[in-house]
């Protein structure tokens, strides 16, 4: 009990913790990243631990799955190219770097090892740093960059990680040895992925109870990591597959009643999860600097700060390197995108070099490791500093580069929804463009209110803020007047809470209410 006490004494505070990063404008896991590191060294704080072969499956894919739910392939393909930079070469660079610098630093330390923490440190988590972003409107063509990179960038650094936890478990690595098993981890990934994604939508299409449905998803997505891993293949690359294929489907099947309370739990899962991440790795600092030897702390933390380095730096030269190419190459052939996007420039690529905080994935890869696997307090201190580095000096910094910068484009998702809300209301529309009765007049008008242009409801008489405005008032005082008869014992609680659910929908079936200061 006392554990339990204790587990969700620790999720409030890093709740609050959370809600003060937001009030200030920083990105919550750089304060979530604080709290865990003086968290270890609270007098009776609680022992609690993830056991290793669970950490990725609980804490890496419903994350994995929610974000490859939010990708967009048609963008991914626009930006292949960059990202597959960041996704590969990064990726490869940074695991090989690390590797380097820690053997040179550890001769004792095998290489192994060394490449399994490069891995573990390599992948950024574009989680802290679309927070950071989001608020000031940059660049579409940079969060897709993000965005794709922090989906995949996962798949090709915790496979890595993986042959290199294999090659520890039979003492030796080599190339020929651990090809196959690669070839057949992706080819198969490739292939169960999509295969799993058909399955589970068929199974959910006869799925009508809302509870059910949703924790039929969580069920599903650990259990094809837990599968997938357990016959060989890549649990990352084969949840990437079977997400983007779920999401390509989905909204074709799925009804709002179901939509719209999945996205509610999944959001405030995937934000509990990153809460947890961050306190079960932040609980062990402290035994793990005890076991440490005196003699040993010192080197161990310069390890880690020389680790940190390395991945800023890497990142850093890659990049802008690729970036300089990109620019060349756009000056002698011209720069023709397939649709309007951010001509890539010296201050993009210094925002994306920048934005390469390491977060979620990096904990739990560490949380992963086997008690036995050899340095493995070094490690999981390496990691959990190199976090805590990034989030700290890019996550604080980042705002204020983007400020300085001022990269804008011609919001190109503003153009597109209001593309689709015209296509979108003519589609409606014309539906019963026949029936001129006084219910399809009703259903004409208040379709012309929500997907009517944005500009043409800014037009004339500001009918689309009035249509608000009496709209939200109409609410209120229907909620009011319902409230007043449950507080007379004119209706019970039954009758009040089917009232509250109708008063709820018809709210959202009006845009909602205004956006809530941010807590």
């Amino acid at each position: 009990m006392r554990e339990l006490e204790g587990l969700i004494g620790l999720v409030l505070a890093a709740v609050l913790v959370a809600a003060a990063a937001r009030r200030v404008g920083a990105p919550y896991p750089v304060f979530l990243a604080l709290g865990g590191a003086l968290l270890a060294f609270l007098p009776g704080a609680p022992t609690l631990i993830v056991p290793p072969e669970l950490a990725l499956a609980i804490f890496i894919a419903p994350v994995l799955l929610d974000a490859a739910y939010d990708a967009s392939p048609r963008d991914l393909r626009d930006n292949w190219a960059p990202v597959l930079s960041l996704v590969v070469f990064a990726v490869g660079l940074t695991t090989i770097a690390v590797a380097v610098v820690v053997r040179a630093l550890i001769p004792a330390m095998s290489w192994a090892p060394a490449i399994a923490l490069g891995a573990i440190v390599a992948p950024p988590d574009a989680a802290a740093a679309t927070a950071v972003l989001r608020g000031l409107r940059p660049p579409q063509r940079l969060l897709t960059i993000l965005e794709g990179e922090s989906l995949l960038n996962d798949a090709s650094a915790l496979l890595i990680y993986r042959l290199a936890v294999g090659a520890v478990a039979v003492n030796g690595f080599s190339i020929m040895a651990v090809a196959p098993t690669f070839l057949f981890a992706v080819a198969g990934s490739v292939v169960a992925g999509p295969a799993l994604g058909w399955l589970f939508l068929r199974l959910i299409d006869r799925v009508q109870h809302v509870p059910t449905a949703i924790i039929l998803q969580f069920a599903t997505t650990i259990g094809v990591w837990i599968f997938a891993d357990r016959i060989g293949l890549s649990a990352v690359l084969t949840m990437v597959c079977y997400a983007v294929t779920v999401a390509r489907s989905a909204p074709e099947r799925t009804p709002a009643r179901i939509r719209i309370p999945s996205y509610a739990v999944w959001e405030s899962a995937v934000f509990l999860l990153n809460i947890l991440a961050f306190i079960f790795i932040g609980l062990q600092i402290r035994p793990i600097i005890d076991r440490i030897e005196p003699g040993l702390r010192g080197r161990y933390f310069f390890v880690a700060g020389a680790v940190l380095v390395t991945v800023i730096v890497v990142r850093f030269v890659w990049h802008m390197s690729f970036n300089a190419v990109v620019r060349w190459r756009d000056r002698r052939h011209g720069f023709n995108p397939p649709r309007p996007m951010l001509r890539p420039t010296v201050g993009s690529g210094l925002v994306i070099s920048w934005a390469g905080m390491r977060g979620i994935v990096s904990l739990a890869a560490a949380l992963a490791l086997p008690g036995a696997f050899p340095f493995r307090d070094l490690i999981v201190l390496t990691a959990f500093s190199v976090v805590v580095g990034t989030l700290v000096i890019q996550g604080l910094t980042l705002k204020a580069l983007l400020r300085a910068l001022n990269l804008q484009d011609d919001d190109p998702v503003r153009r597109e929804l209001a593309s689709a809300r015209a296509r979108a209301l003519s589609a409606g529309l014309a539906s019963f463009e026949r029936d001129r009765s006084p219910v399809a007049d009703a259903v004409r008008e208040e379709f012309t209110a929500h997907l009517a242009p944005s500009d043409a409801n800014r037009d004339g008489d500001g009918r689309h803020a009035a249509h608000n405005d009496i709209h939200r008032g109409a609410l209120q005082a229907a909620r009011q007047a319902v409230i007043d008869m449950r507080t007379n014992d004119e209706i019970g609680d039954d009758a009040f809470h089917q009232m509250e659910e109708e008063l709820d929908w018809l709210e959202m079936a009006g845009g909602g209410t205004e956006e809530p200061e941010a807590d």
